[in-house]
């Protein structure tokens, strides 16, 4: 029953963070919003690690590892991700990102050499044709040239994840702790969206409307802190294949939300597009799991 509450929080969560994001989309820069929600969010882990006698002692090596990190995972990734929310419904970000998997194992292969099976690659094959299916009608648009560039938004801040999740897999084999790098991976992400609204020349304006701060803090606080602390736990009781079959089930949440709220229109390429989606993950993470 516990290990079915974690799977909630941790599916609820990440499953309606991308409708809080569109509510992050107004008059604050995308760059100034990241700023709130990963010094906040890094401030309360931080804080944890504190009350909790975890040791933020680290050699200066294992910051540069953590800085990457925070670069990749809590800055580029998301910094493209919310640019191209404005042009695309929180349920298709939400399947563009779910494709995290699929890009993990290729860039696992490129970077690490690690092998490529049969199964994964059938997986893999069927995702991507799935999720072109899924932004084919958004392609088909009056204006395909700025869905597709979201599109392509989406897509690099997935692979910027998947760098970054690579990365914080290869602090966790080195034996540097999950909890404080991932604290000080967000303080730093924090920093370079700090760098970044410097070089981008836009103001650090705060909305102070009702939408735009409760769904920051809800990112900050339940999407980031809350759920990254129940899928630890999940991963612990369960292992981490079985854990990562949330990510097959938050889309359908992201989606149901975005035709209720948004008014997302379905179509049939997107329906078979969805399926094969979700399908390839499953594959993927079988043989991941097996």
């Amino acid at each position: 029953m516990f290990d079915l509450l974690l799977y909630g929080i941790v599916v609820g969560s990440w499953g309606t963070s991308w409708l809080a994001i569109q509510y992050q989309l107004g008059s604050v820069a995308p760059e100034a919003s990241l700023v709130y929600r990963f010094a906040l969010a890094a401030l309360v882990m931080l804080l944890f690690c504190v009350v909790a006698r975890q040791s933020l002692k680290f050699r200066l090596a294992f910051h540069g590892r953590f800085a990457l990190q925070g670069l990749l995972l809590f800055c580029v990734n998301y910094w493209l991700i919310y640019l191209g929310s404005r042009d695309l419904t929180s349920g298709l970000v939400a399947i563009g990102f779910s494709t995290l998997p699929l890009w993990s194992l290729f860039l696992g292969a490129l970077f690490f050499e690690k092998a490529l099976e049969r199964q994964v690659l059938i997986g893999a094959l069927v995702g991507l044709v799935g999720l072109c299916l899924v932004f084919w009608p958004e392609i088909e648009q009056a204006n395909p040239t700025r869905q597709m560039t979201a599109m392509i938004l989406v897509i690099l801040g997935t692979l910027s994840a998947s760098t970054g999740l690579l990365l914080a897999g290869e602090n966790k084999q080195r034996g540097l702790p999950v909890v404080q790098g991932n604290a000080l991976a967000m303080a730093y992400g924090a920093l370079f969206c700090v760098a970044l609204v410097t070089l981008r020349g836009v103001p650090f304006h705060f909305d102070w409307a009702p939408g735009y701060v409760m769904s920051l803090l809800f990112l900050s606080l339940i999407s980031t802190v809350v759920a990254f602390a129940a899928y630890l736990t999940l991963v612990r009781r369960i292992g981490a294949g079985r854990a990562a079959y949330a990510s097959v089930l938050f889309p359908l949440i992201a989606l149901a939300l975005s035709s209720w709220v948004e008014g997302y229109q379905w179509s049939l390429p997107a329906v078979v597009g969805v399926v094969m989606v979700l399908a390839g993950n499953m594959l993927v993470m079988r043989r991941r799991t097996s």
